[in-house]
């Protein structure tokens, strides 16, 4: 009587550890961080998007057709978020102001624990890649060459592409040091054949890494 107790009691103890580990898994979670989008905010945007990929708008939102990673080479979420938050270019950025005051940022920030962050609605214009930024959907996350993206930040990632990938017609996810290879293509749309910055984010072997990780939704890299 007391070995089959003690034998109930063990499978109950292993029962309630399995249910523990699964209620204690990480859980998919966007918390919003919103940078500022007023008037000046959109009105920048739709003279961007008029301007630099010649497409007319009322409003200033986008078709995601894509999604493209990004490296902040800011080394935290604070002075990443500071960097994005209004709607006007810092001093700092002056070598990209001649193309718009328009202030860089994109849709989702994430931090070096995995933390994503929505800093815009999903369909709302942001400033992140030349060409493109009018399909495409754009996730920074903290870190740099000397800090690469961590195995945290690979599983979020992986995590935030698969749930945009259920909202949009995504077919491209591209890393940010490949957008000039869709010069040419019908989604590039830049009105300054000159105006092009060198990339080196996300890293190549991050990229390896998360397309592995996305094998199964079939999405398109560069062309």
């Amino acid at each position: 009587m007391l070995k089959k107790t003690t034998d109930n009691c063990i499978k109950s103890l292993i029962l309630s550890a399995l249910l523990f580990s699964s209620c204690s898994s990480s859980t998919f979670r966007i918390f919003h961080k919103p940078i500022v989008f007023d008037d000046e905010r959109e009105k920048l945007s739709i003279e961007y998007l008029e301007s630099r990929h010649g497409i007319k708008k009322d409003r200033a939102t986008i078709q995601p057709r894509m999604v493209v990673l990004h490296w902040t080479a800011i080394p935290d979420i604070e002075r990443t978020f500071h960097a994005f938050y209004s709607p006007t270019l810092p001093e700092a950025r002056k070598s990209i102001s001649s193309a718009s005051t328009l202030n860089v940022s994109s849709q989702f920030l994430i931090d070096r624990d995995g933390t994503i962050f929505q800093l815009l609605p999903d369909t709302v214009f942001a400033r992140h890649v030349i060409g493109l930024n009018h399909c495409a959907i754009g996730v920074e996350n903290v870190g740099s060459a000397k800090d690469p993206l961590t195995r945290a930040q690979l599983k979020a990632n992986e995590n935030l592409v698969r749930y945009l990938k259920t909202k949009y017609n995504i077919d491209y996810l591209i890393g940010h040091y490949e957008y000039q290879k869709f010069i040419g293509h019908e989604l590039w749309k830049e009105s300054d054949s000159s105006y092009l910055t060198v990339k080196t984010d996300p890293g190549k072997g991050f990229m390896r890494k998360i397309r592995t990780r996305l094998k199964d939704l079939n999405l398109k890299g560069a062309p």
